[in-house]
């Protein structure tokens, strides 16, 4: 059977709930057995993964070129990274990270530089017209944070340069073992203010140039626009006048309100064009799979 990559976070989150329940055990007795068997079976399996990658790479040239297929495997990336077995190191990973992102980054007139990486603290510098504008920035450093998330979850802290202040991105793991050491582990730690949840959007097959659609996305109801082939969310408020843009008129990248006719450049993060100081409320959206998803305030 193929584990998709949904089904997997969902046994994650499952696993999640478990070790909650177990660090909650009134009886001390029955909760150090329940955590020792845990940590028992997750040595077990991780001695195995291991003995399994020494034979791979053991095997020299073709050796290689699997290790880069696992390597390259979302659901095999996971299960290495919690056993702390991934090939590559966490430079790499990270430089993966940002080339995912890139795309979008430009979509936005920016790009990031990597300015280091240092006992796992990643260090980043927004680039281009988002460096330097606090909504902007604020919304592209979710996007980073997503892709690290999926490349680099060990890392332990994201550093970004040309942002407004906030608490420092926590250890993240894929479970959280708050009372099981081992290699490859990390306790949970809540979300800081300001980051988001992502969350699929509908479909948007049908969304033409030129044209915009106010769709619900998990209680929040965004605007979304095609422009060029790439697709940008907002709020559906106008800063200026509070009206809904659901009836906006779209002309290349110029979004201009119905009620007050103020207009707003959709590439650069909503700008608007009559008054610079205003802007549209943007949120990230990444395409994973075909598929449009959009991070949310927590």
């Amino acid at each position: 059977m193929v584990l998709e990559k949904q089904e997997f976070q969902q046994r994650i989150q499952r696993i999640e709930g478990l070790v909650h329940e177990i660090e909650a055990l009134p009886d001390p007795a029955i909760r150090a057995s329940a955590v020792e068997l845990l940590q028992a079976t997750l040595d077990l399996h991780g001695a195995g993964l291991e003995r399994i990658l020494d034979i791979i790479f053991e095997a020299g040239e073709p050796g290689e070129a699997i290790l880069d297929q696992l390597a390259g495997d979302d659901l095999v990336r996971s299960l290495l990274l919690l056993h702390g077995l991934h090939p590559l190191d966490l430079e790499v990973r990270v430089t993966q990270a940002l080339d995912k992102v890139r795309p979008y980054l430009a979509t936005h007139g920016g790009n990031v530089e990597l300015l280091d990486v240092t006992d796992g603290v990643v260090r980043l510098r927004l680039q281009g017209s988002c460096h330097g504008c606090p909504s902007s920035a604020m919304t592209l450093k979710l996007a980073i944070e997503e892709a690290m998330q999926e490349f680099a979850p060990d890392i332990a802290q994201l550093q970004v340069e040309g942002v407004v202040e906030e608490p420092p991105l926590p250890p993240a793991g894929f479970i959280p073992l708050t009372l099981v050491g081992g290699p490859g582990t990390r306790p949970a730690a809540p979300a800081p203010p300001g980051r988001g949840r992502w969350e699929s959007v509908g479909d948007l097959s049908a969304l033409v140039p030129d044209a915009v659609h106010a769709l619900d996305v998990a209680g929040a109801r965004l605007l979304f626009c095609r422009v060029n082939g790439t697709l940008y969310a907002y709020g559906l408020a106008c800063p200026n006048c509070e009206q809904a843009l659901d009836t906006a008129r779209l002309a290349g990248p110029t979004l201009t309100c119905p009620g007050c006719g103020w207009s707003y450049d959709v590439l650069r993060a909503g700008r608007c064009l009559d008054q610079p100081s205003l802007h549209l409320e943007p949120f990230p959206l990444l395409m994973e799979n075909g598929r449009a998803k959009v991070a949310l305030p927590q």
